[in-house]
């Protein structure tokens, strides 16, 4: 176990027992550190039991990290004792970690050990310890992975409730007098990433499998660390849904995440679709590939409605061209290059059938699921609040009503939808400004029934 891992657990328990003299840890006869270490106990436990059975790695890992040896028998003891089941583990917040949260909600700890929030502390160690836990044996399965991605969102999900955030956004600082102005700008920390990606809107099974993605990475860095081998994953990966559910900016954020582990050189994200792919002369569409491919090297290559490069394979098209001079490129430049195909999911499913070099090479399907009318009524919300408009309630009901019903419409564009009618009613509220002139800060702010209604 690494030595920094060692200084966070020992960091959680001063923590516990700042909170035990403090008098807050009413509730639990054991002393709050005791609790926390068993709490830690039972997540290793809980993380073995993706396979069935704990490995000698593991117990090893247990004794060290949890001051708790035990044999394969007394491990599955304790499991049943401490009722661990891997479906119900990920949905029972640990009582230590309530404590943690309570105590940011209170504001009552007396000078915490750790700057800002300590249950922040907290998860980022349960998150250091559950990906350590992972890659201490020979294997690392899909499974494991999914266990620790669903109990850290449990977690976050529940800190989330208490108005406790993330607190990783590291804070641009003003130049000092006589200091260049122009700084090198910080590369983006996977922590501030996912927080990024976590407080979108919706989106909770894409957020699952993004938060799944980069914990199989660390893992798997950490396995190379400490020279075991990793299985050989196609990073390229299929989005799929309909149009504006988040799919180009979930890959702008994949993108940087990359960057941030070291596995993509850059980061950036280059965006195409056929036309910027499929030339109407022959060669020229292979031209043509090949340079957006150089200009997306060391990033990732988003390639929305991929689905077009296949959909017509009649004389005179050349977008099998294109998909045969990607395909060579993926191969020539798999350390160094990322595709996402983004698009329909009936229709992607057909455009990966109609080659098998495309089937194999995207095995890892992200689905964007439609907005439900509550979501997007937050993503309005959000919209408004970013611009300095407010709805009056009467403008609010209309709004909903509307999403409703289009929302069932086979064409829906979700936040794209919710940016036209945000467009529309702006539009409507300025000529209904000039005509009343109206001219305060309150009235310029407000959009009215009157202005909302006319988007329908």
């Amino acid at each position: 176990m690494e030595d920094t891992l060692t200084e966070r657990i020992q960091m959680c328990y001063r923590i516990c027992d700042a909170m035990n003299k403090a008098g807050m840890a009413k509730g639990t006869t054991l002393p709050l550190r005791e609790l926390l270490r068993t709490e830690f106990v039972k997540f290793m436990v809980y993380l073995s039991t993706a396979d069935g059975t704990a490995s000698p790695e593991e117990l090893d890992f247990i004794a060290e990290a949890g001051d708790m040896k035990m044999t394969m028998s007394q491990l599955d003891q304790f499991k049943r004792a401490q009722r661990i089941d891997s479906q119900l583990f990920s949905t029972e917040v640990p009582k230590a970690l309530k404590y943690f949260v309570l105590a940011d909600a209170a504001h009552k700890l007396p000078k915490p050990p750790v700057k800002g929030s300590v249950s922040d502390y907290l998860l980022a160690t349960y998150q250091e310890l559950g990906q350590a836990f992972i890659a201490c044996n020979d294997v690392t399965t899909d499974h494991e992975v999914k266990l620790l991605t669903d109990f850290l969102l449990m977690v976050e999900k529940f800190m989330k409730e208490y108005g406790i955030y993330p607190v990783h956004a590291t804070k641009k600082m003003k130049p000092k007098k006589g200091q260049a102005a122009q700084q090198p700008e910080e590369k983006p920390r996977v922590e501030d990433l996912l927080v990024e990606l976590n407080s979108m809107v919706g989106l909770d099974g894409v957020k699952r499998e993004v938060n799944s993605l980069v914990n199989l990475l660390q893992v798997q860095r950490l396995r190379e660390k400490h020279g075991l081998k990793n299985t050989v994953m196609s990073r390229h990966l299929v989005f799929s849904g309909n149009p504006g559910t988040g799919k180009t900016t979930v890959a702008r954020i994949i993108a940087q995440i990359y960057n941030a582990l070291g596995i993509l050189e850059t980061g950036q994200m280059i965006e195409v679709d056929r036309a910027g792919l499929v030339s109407g002369y022959i060669g020229q569409t292979a031209t043509k590939v090949t340079s957006v491919i150089e200009s997306a090297l060391g990033g990732i290559l988003f390639i929305d409605e991929a689905y077009s490069l296949t959909v017509n394979k009649g004389e005179g098209d050349f977008g099998q061209e294109a998909v045969d001079t990607l395909l060579k490129a993926m191969e020539d430049h798999r350390d160094d290059l990322i595709v996402i195909v983004a698009g329909y999911s009936d229709l992607m499913q057909e455009f990966l059938a109609s080659n098998p070099g495309l089937k194999s090479r995207f095995n890892t399907f992200i689905e964007f699921k439609n907005y439900t009318p509550d979501e997007l009524m937050r993503i309005l919300d959000q919209m408004c609040e970013k611009q300095d408009y407010k709805l009056t309630d009467e403008a609010k009901e209309y709004a909903r009503a509307y999403f409703e019903i289009q929302s069932k419409q086979e064409n829906f564009a979700n936040a794209r939808e919710v940016r036209n009618f945000l467009e529309h009613a702006i539009s409507r509220q300025a000529t209904r400004l000039v005509l009343n002139k109206i001219t305060d800060k309150e009235g310029l702010s407000l959009l009215t029934l009157e202005d909302v209604q006319e988007n329908n």
